[in-house]
């Protein structure tokens, strides 16, 4: 480290490649994370051993669905398919399936796949490459629930009421044969676009489409009363070209295909939870907190400059419900995107725990991940008690098993969860710094973001965040009022509030700090009044 007028040495154990090669960017990232890239040998042999074709043996005693109308539906470039949906009415009662990927049949405890996969706690989705848990003979082989193929599945078949009640449920290890690979692009031109040859090309399967759309809405709609929040803002898809440069930006579709995934998923999580809590058999939770009240009170404050309020019950807690007006008042307003962001970084970060708190931003008592075993830990780790519970092996020695094991799980999987989201950030910061760099001394139309004593960030349309500088702000000396969320010259005293429409130059951008610069445009005229 350097000591007595010694400089710190260091000594290069390996050369990515040069700074201007495809993929050297992302790599750095990956390296800066710490992000296993390579499997072990023993790891991919063992998977290889594992992934054979499912045979007669291995369906003995699980249900048999092969039969049931069965579609997946993922994005196109989706390659681990962990979920499959049936779904059929009888009488006002909807019979929903959601069939998830039975990955403990191929990975043993403590054995060196599982071993890797809880080394690794998730699988990470960078701009041009995904790190998978699980080496791709399972990831989008043998566990992947491709069409057309057997495969083995855990599934929550639930009995779901008119009004969205699940009123009967059944946990059972199934095998499963999807008919058809749907997209979600593929499933809003049927429902939203009613596209003819989408609809002739999967005729057979739109009366079940239909009962999704329904279903799906009455269990938002469910949700939506008991105050579950609902985040909507445009997240960013980056496209790339085979050089891994950004050739656009798009923000991600929330369409009617991808809220009836997120709403089946989040139903059969729910009733999963619920079903482990009254068993009294230790489990692993997704539990979300309440609120800090110090940073809610900070939220209640910022907003009234806005005009908006939220009630705190007994002016100290607040209720996710209170959240969820507040969404729905700013909906469709230029301030919606900004303010969601506020509002979601003044709440905790959701994480795993063997302990049942219950979680702030659904709304509900129960919640835990069972639908994401190729690609999250947790799920697969809830998916093992499940299965030895089914298997009448819950007994003592097998719970203190897990009461011992599930703590360190739980830290382990929320902290790599966490490295694996940051990863994914910086990745998207250097995807668009690398877009902006084409558009140097061009203006555009943008909304303040954020606004802090060094300056004022604003964001453009495509979701790209730059920065306005104070010693870029020439025309004035500025002033941060930290209270009111303002800059305020101090001679013309002209303000700058959040979420308020600016017009702004690109005028630098760094890939290695990966920041961009822009300078406030003057309005025509604002250049009329000053002569």
């Amino acid at each position: 480290y350097g000591e007595n007028g010694k400089k710190p040495e260091g000594k290069i154990v390996e050369i990515l490649g040069h700074v201007t090669d495809p993929g050297v960017d992302i790599l750095s990232i990956v390296k800066g994370y710490d992000l296993p890239t390579e499997f072990p040998e023993k790891v991919l042999n063992q998977a290889e051993r594992v992934a054979k074709a499912v045979t007669t043996a291995d369906m003995a005693g699980r249900k048999d669905v092969r039969s049931w109308q069965t579609v997946t539906i993922d994005g196109e470039d989706a390659k681990d398919l962990d979920d499959a949906i049936t779904l059929t009415k009888e009488g006002d009662c909807y019979i929903l399936g959601v069939h998830i990927a039975d990955v403990t049949n191929y990975v043993q405890e403590n054995s060196a796949l599982d071993r890797e996969a809880l080394k690794r706690g998730t699988s990470v989705y960078l701009a041009d490459r995904v790190i998978p848990m699980l080496p791709r003979v399972l990831s989008n082989g043998m566990c992947s629930l491709n069409a057309g193929e057997d495969r083995l599945a855990l599934s929550c078949i639930m009995t779901i009421d008119a009004k969205g009640n699940v009123v009967d449920h059944q946990i059972a290890e199934t095998v499963v044969n999807v008919d058809e690979r749907m997209s979600y692009t593929s499933v809003k031109k049927i429902l939203e676009d009613r596209d003819e040859a989408e609809c002739e090309r999967y005729h057979d399967l739109i009366p079940m489409f239909e009962l999704m759309k329904e279903l799906s809405h009455i269990l938002r709609e469910r949700r939506h009363r008991r105050g579950a929040i609902d985040f909507d803002f445009p997240e960013a898809k980056i496209i790339l070209n085979e050089s891994g440069e950004p050739v656009d930006i798009k923000a991600y579709d929330r369409n009617v295909a991808t809220k009836i995934i997120e709403d089946f998923m989040l139903v059969a999580n729910e009733t999963v939870a619920e079903d482990y809590f009254w068993q009294e058999i230790p489990f692993l939770y997704r539990v979300h907190e309440k609120p800090d009240d110090d940073k809610m009170k900070k939220l209640v404050t910022f907003l009234q400059n806005f005009g908006y309020t939220m009630h705190m019950q007994g002016g100290q807690e607040i209720r996710p419900k209170e959240v969820q007006k507040l969404l729905d008042k700013i909906e469709g307003t230029p301030e919606e995107a900004m303010i969601s962001r506020l509002a979601l970084r003044s709440m905790k970060q959701a994480r795993y725990s063997p302990d049942n708190d219950g979680h702030f931003g659904l709304a509900t008592q129960y919640y835990t991940h069972f639908t994401s075993p190729i690609r999250r830990y947790p799920d697969l780790q809830i998916h093992r008690i499940i299965k030895d519970n089914l298997r009448g092996r819950m007994n003592d020695a097998k719970r203190h098993h897990y009461e011992k094991i599930l703590p360190e799980v739980a830290m382990e999987t929320s902290s790599l969860e966490r490295r694996a989201d940051e990863a994914e950030r910086e990745t998207l910061k250097l995807k668009k710094v690398q877009y902006m760099r084409n558009f140097f001394g061009q203006e555009f139309e943008g909304v303040i973001s954020g606004i802090t004593k060094w300056g004022i960030y604003v964001e453009l349309p495509n979701t790209v965040e730059g920065l306005v500088h104070v010693t870029n702000m020439t025309d004035d000396h500025y002033d941060y009022d930290e209270e009111h969320y303002q800059m305020i010259g101090s001679h013309h005293r002209k303000t700058y509030k959040l979420g308020q429409k600016v017009r702004v130059k690109m005028i630098d951008c760094d890939e290695i700090s990966r920041t961009i610069d822009f300078r406030l445009v003057k309005e025509r005229k604002e250049e009329r009044e000053d002569g």
